[in-house]
């Protein structure tokens, strides 16, 4: 099993960029949090569970919710505190902000559209995105855990009817109909010894 950790716990810090591989789970790293002793937590990730370490006024605190238990993958704004003024981090939103963990940051944008999908399906959470009143949204239209979206082309011979008729049948005129045609009899042979 491989494991992402970082060194010093203080990568994520204050105007550093945090990059984690989504096909690397389980991660362990920290994050800044206001409220704790030092302005850091440790956070585990996998691919089903949320562990979230921290200290508060000297009390140890361990935080362990499933990954179901939050909203989506949201990309947003950072804020101007934490970093440069462009940049733009990936998080795993929970109803309580507090709760919510950092999964991206850079000071440039150019991967985070590819960054925001890969922590979406490795994590199987809807894409979500922060508005200007930091409210979300979806970023696609769904019905429960299927991505709506208008439906493709039909394509030829791909009717229920195809696997049980050959293909020279369904070209062929259907019949006249036997009823009212006249019924020639014939006298039966039969071979007997």
């Amino acid at each position: 099993m491989s494991r992402q950790t970082e060194p010093g716990g203080a990568a994520a810090g204050i105007g550093a960029a945090l990059r984690l591989d989504p096909t690397h789970l389980p991660a362990r790293y920290s994050a800044p949090d206001k409220g704790a002793d030092g302005g850091q937590r440790s956070i585990d990730l996998s691919a089903s569970r949320v562990v979230i370490r921290r200290t508060a006024s000297g009390a140890r605190m361990k935080l362990q919710l499933p990954v179901s238990a939050y909203r989506g993958v949201a990309v947003r704004l950072a804020e101007p505190a934490q970093a440069q003024a462009d940049a733009v981090e990936v998080v795993l939103v929970h109803a309580d902000p507090g709760l919510s963990v950092p999964l991206f940051s850079a000071g440039d944008t150019a991967d985070v559209v590819a960054e925001w999908q890969r922590w979406g399906s490795a994590l199987a959470m809807p894409l979500l995105i922060s508005q200007p009143d930091g409210s979300l949204s979806e970023a696609f239209a769904r019905m429960g855990g299927v991505a709506l979206g208008k439906p493709g082309p039909r394509r030829r011979r791909r009717s229920a009817l195809r696997a049980r008729r050959p293909q020279a049948l369904m070209r062929r005129r259907p019949g006249r109909a036997v009823a009212g045609q006249p019924v020639h009899r014939e006298r039966e042979i039969i071979a007997r010894n």
